[in-house]
């Protein structure tokens, strides 16, 4: 029985395998002292905005906190993740430190579910109990968040105009600004028209669309954590790709985990006959190409097995196997 192991760093391919749990991989292309910066904003924007929205009663300016609180969360993980892939890999962490992204994310996610949830129950409750609103206190704040926000983005979108990642970070940006510019309506019509039920109403809708993007992130976070296959990953189709080459016989024992946003890793027993032996290290290299190339799995584990002999071979030939 032969084993073959080879580590290499995913190439700029496995990037599009991002789903967006934290913004490190949108903000690749970004300086260490940019990205301070819009941290420092946006989390002097959330202390803002909550004050304001406990002074003027205001729960939409509560939720669009708890929206920026998010983001500001995302970009200092991204920047901690950024500071901690420094470190190399040790004796005691072989994969070295992705991972502690994923920590933070899980613990922002958290925080943000409870925090939406509770948004989501005072939003409710105003429309029932009407309580009186002090708009023009809520219009300023949303216009100071409606230039932060811009800022924000600008701030990251000068850095690489060419990036389609900054890009999708710029573009987060301006929904935050959006958002910003819904406060800034339902302040306009509390001051013009007396309408305090529109303050509940954005409250839910922006509470809403938070507890959204946790639905859609936290199970991604869980599934990483936990060393799940990664989503829509055609495990099927890898298999046969595989046992497609002349050489295989047969794949099981197969293993296949995300490490992190960006890196997969895959382990498996390959079947061949004995005569191709000589062949062996031949047919590793191309599997692995193969990986990299069509699945984007750049870090792989290869044991190989004769199809006609007699030891040392794997009871389980199951190609998931159970533990």
């Amino acid at each position: 029985m032969t084993q073959a192991t080879e580590h290499e760093p995913a190439g700029e391919d496995h990037a599009g395998h991002s789903h967006g749990l934290t913004h490190s991989d949108s903000l690749r292309g970004v300086s260490s002292s940019r990205l301070i910066w819009a941290i420092v904003l946006n989390q002097l924007l959330t202390v803002g905005q909550v004050v304001a929205g406990i002074y003027s009663g205001s729960v939409a300016l509560l939720s669009d906190a708890a929206h920026n609180f998010n983001d500001a969360n995302a970009l200092l993980i991204a920047y901690i993740a950024r500071r901690i892939s420094l470190k190399q890999a040790n004796e005691r962490f072989t994969f070295g430190y992705r991972r502690a992204e994923m920590i933070g994310a899980l613990i922002n996610l958290t925080l943000l579910a409870i925090v939406g949830l509770y948004l989501v129950y005072e939003g409710i409750s105003r429309f029932f109990e009407p309580e009186h609103v002090m708009g023009s206190v809520m219009a300023y704040t949303a216009i100071l968040a409606l230039v932060v926000d811009v800022g924000s983005a600008l701030l990251l979108w000068s850095m690489s105009k060419g990036s389609l990642n900054v890009r999708a970070a710029f573009f987060h940006n301006i929904v935050d600004a959006l958002s910003s510019i819904a406060v800034l309506v339902g302040a306009a019509a509390i001051i013009w028209f007396g309408w305090n039920w529109v303050d509940p109403l954005i409250t839910v809708l922006i509470s809403g669309y938070i507890l959204w993007e946790v639905y859609k992130m936290l199970p991604q976070a869980m599934r990483m954590l936990m060393e799940g296959t990664p989503a829509d990953f055609d495990i099927p189709a890898l298999v046969e790709r595989v046992k497609a080459h002349a050489d295989i016989e047969e794949i099981h024992h197969l293993h296949l985990w995300e490490l992190d946003e960006e890196h997969t890793a895959l382990e498996a027993h390959l079947v061949i006959r004995k005569q191709h032996a000589e062949k062996m290290e031949t047919i590793k290299q191309q599997i692995k190409e193969l990986l990299a190339h069509e699945f984007q799995i750049e870090h792989s584990t290869l044991e190989f097995e004769f199809a006609d002999a007699t030891e040392n071979q794997c009871h389980d030939t199951r190609v998931i196997p159970e533990h």
